[in-house]
């Protein structure tokens, strides 16, 4: 009755802690109120299909391996759904500060890794807050399980385990490069703890190894990002944040009028909001660069029903020293383009998949040599074209955040949905306690943006 992790799931699993816990976290808003009874029935008939939410993970007994999936031989909707009522006045501040509060929280022992907050009375409709730890799911795949709950969609299929991308098999090239890289401060360095001080090592017995191996040398290269207010120690708290919905047809406008995609122009506004966010702490230097971790989807289409985590990552560098918008925007352009036909996203999942079974000490350095190289991660994720139902109301709002992994600070996510994008930030306490002050430095710059478009235009 058990199921092995697959190994690049058992990463996700490894990297969570008190700081950061490795959970993907949702918001759902719906036109009208709806009734618990119609939620938990959808629930039931629609997400409870998925193996995996009724499952627990199970440590190996010996302490030795890879963690599995078992059937939960107690479970409860009723440990999962919960009803939560907020405090008056009950606004978007407090949903914001209840989701704050719960991105610190630790699911219990022994049960399925996810939960579901229902706010039964929230802005004339009710809200839904989704909990679903990242070893489930990545963000593809738990965007087709929330549109699987949609009205009018058809029955999902039960839910099926699927083979690993074949790429996965061990005499793939790319993978005996990870598991050298993984394997080599056991059998060369005189203790793991020299690796951090000295990558080139590492990317120099890489570069003995076919495939990906220039760009894992790439990527070891990479110096440390620089000190910002955005990066240092963590605190347990978190907080987050939300814009208000902005048109894409205004991106889109900007796009025409620029010859960028709606991407490059939401990153360049992303930058362009922290770097005015640093401007209200103090100076930003000229050469300022600092990166973020960007999800590459590497799942096939024909299998994107599956659960499980199918993707790579990319490190961004955000140009914040440069203090002209439209500069900024075709050097943010230009740099996405380059990431664009990179085999980086391919081997940071092949490292990712390899560090699922390296040794404990092995998988700590791995991920804060990685995590030196960034200050945030940045997702985007594309949405329904057209508004959607579920339990017969309309979704009028939704918003997510994804884990920040490897001790980073701060999380950003994009997100398209019937015609609207919202931006949500999610920081550590300790070291942003204000993300609205970044949300209004983003929405300053796509004004500054469309007034530029306005201009010339004729």
């Amino acid at each position: 009755m058990r199921t092995t992790l697959r190994n690049v799931d058992s990463s996700w699993l490894r990297m969570d802690d008190a700081t950061n816990r490795m959970v993907v976290t949702g918001v759902l808003v719906f036109d009208e109120p709806v009734p618990v009874k119609r939620i938990r029935a959808l629930l039931k008939k629609r997400l409870l299909r998925f193996r995996r939410f009724t499952s627990r993970v199970v440590e190996p007994a010996s302490g030795v391996g890879t963690a599995s999936w078992e059937p939960d031989p107690d479970f409860s909707l009723a440990h999962h759904l919960l009803v939560t009522k907020l405090p008056a006045p009950a606004d978007e501040a407090a949903l914001e500060a209840f989701v704050s509060a719960l991105l610190s929280e630790p699911f219990p022992p022994g049960r399925p890794l996810w939960q579901f907050h229902f706010v039964p009375r929230f802005q004339g409709g009710s809200a839904l807050v989704t909990r679903i730890h990242h070893c489930i799911g990545d963000g593809l795949a738990l965007v087709h399980v929330l549109l699987s709950m949609a009205d009018g969609m058809p029955e999902p299929p039960a839910d099926e385990e699927g083979s690993d991308l074949p790429w996965e098999e061990d005499e793939n090239p790319i993978t005996r490069t990870a598991a050298w890289a993984l394997s080599l401060p056991r059998r060369v360095l005189d203790g793991a703890s020299g690796l951090l001080g000295h990558p080139g090592k590492l990317a120099e017995v890489a570069l003995i190894a076919s495939g990906g191996a220039v760009s894992l040398a790439s990527l070891l290269a990479l110096p440390p990002d620089p000190p910002s207010a955005f990066k240092g120690p963590l605190a347990v708290r978190k907080k987050v944040a939300w814009s208000r919905p902005f048109d894409l047809d205004e991106f889109k406008g900007v796009g025409r009028a620029t010859g960028c995609t709606v991407n490059d122009i939401l990153m360049a506004a992303l930058t362009g909001g922290l770097r005015r966010y640093l401007l209200g702490r103090g100076a930003v230097a000229t050469d300022l660069d600092i990166r973020g971790v960007v999800p590459v989807n590497l799942r096939p289409a024909a299998e994107s029903h599956q659960l499980g985590n199918r993707f790579g990552l990319v490190f961004l560098s955000l140009p914040l020293g440069i203090a002209d918008p439209l500069e900024r925007l075709f050097k943010v352009r230009r740099r996405m383009r380059e990431l664009k036909d990179s085999p980086q996203a391919s081997v940071v999942y092949q490292i990712l998949w390899a560090m699922g079974v390296a040794p404990r000490r092995i998988f700590d350095l791995v991920v804060d040599l990685f995590g030196s190289k960034a200050t945030a991660v940045v997702t985007n994720v594309v949405g329904p074209r057209e508004p959607i139902a579920m339990a017969g109301v309309r979704l009028r709002q939704s918003m997510f955040w994804v884990p920040c992994s490897g001790h980073l600070g701060l999380g950003v996510s994009l997100l398209s949905y019937a015609g609207k994008v919202w931006l949500g930030v999610q920081t550590d306490a300790g070291l942003v306690p204000d993300p609205e002050r970044i949300l209004a430095g983003f929405e300053d710059e796509v004004d500054a943006l469309l007034q530029l478009q306005r201009e010339a235009s004729p």
